[in-house]
């Protein structure tokens, strides 16, 4: 494995000899770039807690990042953040830097830790500014009217739409990538 200059090669391929070939309208996670890069998504996203419409947008950013499906993260403008509430913790990401969390609340329910934010992102980073991202796991999320699948694995908050292949990191077998 090696990294070239569209991302990484295996043995001079563009993906590693175990991805799925991406059909017609699709993507691989296997030809998204590390580092990641974030990527303007004009489908509408909305976010649902129970029958109370936590975000609706069609300004979501996704950030793409080899071997996992896309994180969406929906500016606040677009979040009824009046649905949110600070958490404690934090996490650290190499590339984003500092995560801050959130839980939602609504309907006279917590659900405890489901959002994360980036209030002092990296430079490269620095569109993520204001935006809100969601654990598909643990709230109900839609792309473009599809419910999303949460990504396999306990802390990752990728979100699995239909037109993307992997294997995707978090899967069974995949604890070394």
């Amino acid at each position: 494995m090696s990294r070239g200059p569209g991302g990484w090669t295996w043995f001079g391929r563009e993906r590693p000899p175990f991805a799925v070939e991406p059909g017609p309208g699709q993507e691989s996670v296997w030809d998204y770039p590390r580092p990641p890069r974030i990527v303007p998504e004009v489908r509408e996203v909305v976010v649902r807690a129970g029958d109370v419409e936590i975000a609706r947008t069609r300004r979501a950013l996704r950030v793409l990042e080899t071997a996992s499906p896309p994180t969406f993260y929906l500016p606040r403008d677009d979040v009824r953040m009046a649905h949110l509430e600070r958490a404690g913790g934090v996490s650290w990401c190499e590339w984003k830097g500092a995560a801050s969390y959130w839980d939602v609340v609504a309907e006279g329910r917590r659900h405890a830790r489901i959002a994360w934010s980036y209030d002092d992102p990296t430079p490269a980073f620095a569109g993520l500014r204001e935006h809100v991202s969601f654990y598909p796991a643990h709230i109900a999320c839609f792309v473009a009217g599809v419910r999303v699948a949460a990504q396999p694995g306990r802390f990752y908050g990728g979100w699995v739409t239909p037109e993307i292949v992997g294997p995707l990191k978090g899967e069974p077998g995949t604890e070394g990538w």
